[in-house]
């Protein structure tokens, strides 16, 4: 993960899980009551909370149960709950209107009854404004068709105050049946008179006005997306805003769309015991489990463990964000191939005692099945991210030209700073770093070659632990391998989280009892659904943690039992992010936090300054 990267991910904290729609509507309505009792002034306080209850909270109750069938109706797709929750934020909107104009009203002499309601007139078209912003983020709908269902909560405002201001008695229509329906103004607070016809002819040119308002924000916003990437922000927007709110898969349908088919080697390493049945399965498919949450193949660890007979470890490949899996259906095709590797492998009863070997600041300990090689790459104490794919593809064909046939080259990922610094760590080609790992690659597949084989024997343990994501932990827990070869043995442990704190690596290795020792993480980015850092160790107890790892080595030291091992793979074909399109994606979201802010302010301004210029000549 790049900086720019970072500060993507680092958005999702400002987004929360939509509330329950009928959750959303009782705070609407208690908001409205409160409101009331200020508004009002009818001499006792249940009665100005109930006309409180009727003019303000009525029509957010209207738009919050007809906004979303009206708008799917049209083919958009706004659920309850984000309507409820839009109904509720406009409510908000005018409160705070007509609380600031009425304390200005108080204040000042010469303002009156009027100006309150010029400004509730302001109120209603920002309201207006902000739901079709929002219907056309969330459904993608044409300007006049989204005008429809964004139109519900300031039409029916509206409504009630043309019915209770009595505006009917100005206009030189009716009779004694629409006087009933339309005309109750004694019925009403006084306040609701100084309300004339002009008010609600204003009320629609300003609603335009606004609503050209945020045509041309959207157009000029949208503009650079679709010459970079080909789509529109506000199918991100909406993707984005539905994965995190409410869990839907409306990003992988974005994602999908600037998706480029990659093939990538997944290779299988398994285990099995004397009686034919499997013990464990190392599984490395050369993606990146991301981008986030379940979103693509945020969760693909799981999901490879569960396709296995033995305990299943899935470590992090070297590969970066562009090689996310667009959707979760690409899983499958992993897992397949994963599958038809399996059927291929040929076992040993022997294996090389693992070795380490540095070439700066790449560390990579190594052990060779048969022919082939098993390496697992660290950077720790110093920090490090993704390894990118052409650097890792790069390094394993280095280890092979030293006299090993297949090579399954893990990125440890298990020492990071989270989101500090420029660049986060990253290991790209052409880097020191890169280079630094090829040559630790060749070193070690040229000492395996030419390293004598022993009998082996293995033991395994598994821990769920009480952990969950939030914690920095995904649902496989920790999990812990130890080979035994002649008089060594070689731990690997296998944390289910996105990268670890630094220094606690460290720790680990130090306090464990076998020869050798490493740490891998998954880099689930289940974990990463809300916080865009959430490192294994960064919310639990380092104590804790390494107190479980101690109790499932001696677990597996007292499981170890003869076995034979052999590693095969295969490839598939997937359709992932692509070449540079997840920095694209990165820089473009940016830019619009950076600018966007400033673009709006500035629509804003002019909207209102065209606003206040209607109301004097008015």
């Amino acid at each position: 993960m790049t900086a720019t990267q970072g500060d993507l991910a680092d958005l999702s904290r400002y987004i929360f899980r939509a509330p329950r729609w009928y959750a959303s509507v009782a705070f609407a309505l208690l908001i409205a009551a409160v409101a009331g009792v200020g508004a009002f002034d009818a001499g006792y306080v249940l009665e100005d909370a109930w006309q409180g209850l009727f003019f303000i909270g009525v029509p957010t109750v209207v738009a919050s149960l007809l906004t979303t069938p009206v708008d799917r109706r049209l083919g958009g797709q706004l659920t309850y709950n984000r309507s409820s929750l839009l109904a509720l934020t406009c409510e908000g909107i005018v409160v705070a209107v007509m609380a600031g104009a009425g304390a200005l009203a108080v204040l000042s002499a010469r303002l009156n009854q009027q100006f309150v309601f010029d400004a509730l007139i302001a109120g209603l078209a920002s309201v207006f404004a902000l739901r079709l912003l929002v219907v056309m983020a969330v459904s993608r709908r044409s300007l006049i068709v989204a005008a429809i269902p964004a139109s519900i909560q300031t039409v029916a405002a509206a409504v009630l105050f043309f019915i209770y201001s009595g505006t009917m008695r100005f206009l030189e229509v009716g009779g004694p049946l629409l006087d009933i329906f339309l005309n109750r103004a004694d019925e009403a607070p006084k306040e609701l008179g100084a309300i004339v016809p002009v008010d609600f002819a204003l009320l629609a040119v300003m609603c335009a006005i606004y609503g050209l308002a945020v045509w041309t924000f959207v157009t000029f916003i949208d503009r650079p997306w679709k010459r970079g990437l080909g789509v529109s922000m506000l199918d991100f927007l909406r993707g984005f805003i539905g994965h995190i709110a409410e869990g839907t898969r409306e990003l992988e349908d974005f994602f999908e769309d600037i998706g480029e088919k990659a093939v990538v080697p997944v290779s299988v390493l398994s285990f099995r015991r004397e009686d034919g049945t499997e013990k464990a399965r190392f599984v490395l498919p050369m993606i990146h489990p991301g981008p986030m949450g379940e979103i693509g193949g945020g969760n693909l660890p799981r999901r490879v463990a569960a396709e296995a007979d033995g305990l299943a470890f899935p470590p992090h490949a070297t590969a970066g964000h562009d090689f996310n899996l667009v959707t979760e259906r690409e899983v499958d095709p992993i897992l397949e191939t994963a599958r038809e590797a399996y059927e291929e492998i040929e076992y040993h009863d022997t294996a090389t005692q693992s070795l380490r070997v540095q070439s700066g600041d790449a560390k990579m300990v190594g052990q060779r099945f048969g022919d082939d090689a098993f390496l697992v790459a660290t950077y720790s104490p110093e920090f490090a991210d993704d390894v990118e794919y052409a650097v890792g593809l790069s390094a394993a064909a280095e280890a092979r030209s030293a006299g090993v046939e297949d090579v399954m080259l893990v990125d440890a990922h298990n020492c990071n700073n989270g989101l500090e610094g420029p660049d986060l760590g990253h290991v790209y080609p052409g880097s020191e770093r890169s280079f630094e790992m090829m040559q630790a690659a060749g070193e070690a597949g040229e000492k395996l070659a030419d390293a004598s084989q022993e009998p082996l024997r293995l033991g395994a343990a598994w821990d769920e632990t009480d952990w969950k994501p939030r914690d920095g932990i995904g649902p496989l827990g920790v999990r812990v391998a130890v080979l035994e070869v002649g008089d060594q043995t070689t731990a690997y442990v296998l944390v289910d989280g996105n990268n670890m704190e630094p220094g606690l690596r460290e720790r680990i290795v130090e306090a464990l009892p076998t020869d050798e020792v490493e740490v891998m993480t998954t880099d689930t980015h289940i974990v990463n659904q809300v916080e865009a850092s959430n490192q294994v160790g960064e919310a639990i107890d380092h104590d804790e943690l390494l107190a479980v790892i101690e109790r499932l080595v001696d677990e597996s030291i007292a499981d170890l039992e003869p076995v034979e091992g052999g590693m095969a793979s295969s490839r598939a074909e997937v359709t992932v992010f692509g070449n540079d399109r997840t920095e694209t994606l990165a820089s473009h979201a940016n830019a619009v936090m950076a600018m966007g802010g400033a673009l709006a302010a500035a629509v804003v301004l002019a909207a209102m300054a065209v606003s206040v210029l209607i109301f004097f000549l008015a």
